[in-house]
């Protein structure tokens, strides 16, 4: 819809339904909005007039399994301020690349390419340049901010690299005249943290600001090293492996298998991007300075990869990728330092999921495990209203993929559950509705498995969660439960 600025009735200048992107003025009587399709399978970028008319296809992408660009990669269409061009990201060589075609139609020019993910394309005030943010080839847990100049037309563009080093450098926006861009940064050693850097000289950025608390010894912290071990198809899994630093290695130490959420996530090298998990990389850094070695793995569907990676989880959801989750503990048992014995496994969301199908799939495998807002089972993912296109997308309906649906439900299984297991979850949470871990437990209890299940309920807070008393109340019983199961001198329950 649109409507006056000063009043007056909103007129509809489009009937398409769908799931809408950002809307983007290219002039004052034209604008540009992306839309994907119900089965996920096509992204479309339309350009409409106010004045009336139908909206007219200025780009179509097609997906054989869904359309899996996630939307921190800002990759919907993005006119340049002059309105001449509209740049865009699009995995159609199976990486998300930086495209530019006319704001009148025409071909795409694929500006950016190799084994990378191109994300958040920003114009420059003057439309002669876009900037933008990549991981660079076998390191994907390293972002550094890149620099496009189009020279007037965008098969002659060339592209400069304007930050280096270790860690990841993410979202740049441009000063007004065009000069300088700032950016979020961290590593190994901080935090996300705001730095400026010249556009045009290349000189060295400068640091804005420091989010780590002075008190913090930054020595301490430990650095992840990328490693790789075979998935349950012979694919590499990737993962991030952190090893307390000037610890006896011949001795044999607790370890913990930390599974991200989101699905369509990451690692990264150091502190994660998104607040959401940079205070689970946090408590894992206090976790190594007590001694735990800890190993986070970047399964099928995680962001990083490439489209063919990401989209690994097609009709398959808790099947392949949720072993590569859990096959972590395997790689585990090759570390000489490491007590197999005393392994624990956790995760948020997406990660509590795996965590359930670890549980109860292999109930010897793991000493304990830690299932925060997981999902239970996703027949009831579902049938709820804001997910159900989603899961779709990924497995079909329950009539249509009954054996998918199955694999995807440790709710069904957890008469096979046999060590210890904490459960956290928010009230408000509209990511995993709390009933999910409600219909777990009482699950549990009917299956006599209570005395196994421990429950933590968190009044009001979200799926994410940001209150200090309920991180310092989650992390407190974390560390107490790890503690008690995996520390020397405990025993497994059964």
């Amino acid at each position: 819809m649109t409507v006056s600025a000063i009043g007056g009735a909103p007129t509809a200048v489009t009937m398409t339904a769908g799931v809408f992107g950002g809307r983007r003025w290219i002039d004052a009587k034209r604008f540009v909005f992306d839309r994907t399709s119900a089965d996920f399978k096509k992204r479309m970028t339309y350009v409409a007039d106010v004045s009336g008319g139908e909206p007219r296809v200025l780009h179509e992408d097609v997906e054989p399994k869904f359309w899996s660009l996630t939307g921190d990669a800002a990759g919907g269409a993005q006119p340049s301020p002059d309105g001449k061009w509209i740049a865009f990201l699009s995995d159609r060589d199976g990486w998300d690349q930086l495209y530019v075609m006319p704001s009148t139609g025409g071909n795409p020019v694929q500006i950016t390419k190799g084994k990378f993910e191109c994300w958040r394309p920003s114009w420059s005030p003057d439309s002669t340049r876009i900037a933008f943010d990549a991981n660079e080839p076998d390191r994907p847990g390293t972002r550094h901010v890149g620099l496009v100049t189009l020279n007037g037309d965008p098969a002659r563009a060339t592209i400069a690299t304007i930050t280096s080093g270790r860690g990841t450098n993410i979202a740049p926006v441009w000063s007004p005249d065009g000069k300088r861009l700032v950016y979020q940064h961290t590593d190994p050693h901080n935090s996300a943290d705001l730095f400026v850097v010249d556009a045009a000289s290349g000189a060295k950025p400068i640091r804005l600001t420091d989010s780590m608390p002075a008190g913090v010894d930054r020595a301490a912290f430990v650095e992840p090293q990328l490693v790789r071990y075979p998935g349950p198809d012979g694919q590499a899994v990737p993962a991030w492996l952190f090893v307390p630093k000037n610890f006896d290695r011949a001795r044999k130490h607790p370890a913990i298998v930390w599974i991200h959420g989101d699905g369509i996530n990451q690692n990264y090298d150091g502190w994660h991007v998104q607040r959401n998990y940079a205070v689970y990389y946090s408590f894992h850094q206090y976790l190594l300075q007590k001694g735990y070695v800890v190993i986070a793995p970047d399964y099928r569907g995680s962001i990083g990869y490439g489209r063919e990676w990401r989209t690994g989880v097609y009709m398959d959801v808790g099947g392949k990728d949720a072993k590569d989750a859990w096959m972590a503990a395997n790689y585990l048992k090759t570390l000489g330092y490491v007590d197999t014995d005393r392994v624990g496994v956790w995760g948020l969301s997406y990660g509590g999921f795996f965590t359930l199908i670890a549980v109860t799939d292999q109930p010897k495998l793991f000493r304990a495990g830690v299932d925060v807002a997981g999902v239970v089972d996703y027949a009831m993912y579902y049938e709820d209203p804001y997910h159900g296109g989603w899961t779709t997308s990924r497995i079909g309906t329950p009539e249509q993929n009954p054996q998918v649906y199955a694999q995807a439900s440790p709710l069904s299984r957890i008469d096979r559950l046999e060590r210890p297991l904490l459960v956290l979850h928010g009230t408000s949470d509209v990511n995993v509705p709390y009933l999910h871990s409600v219909r777990l437990i009482d699950e549990a209890l009917k299956k006599g498995k209570g005395d196994l299940v421990s429950f933590m309920t968190y009044p009001g807070e979200f799926h994410y969660f940001t209150r200090a008393h309920v991180l310092r109340d989650a992390w407190q019983r974390v560390e107490a439960f790890f503690d008690a199961q995996l520390k020397p001198g405990t025993a497994a329950t059964h």
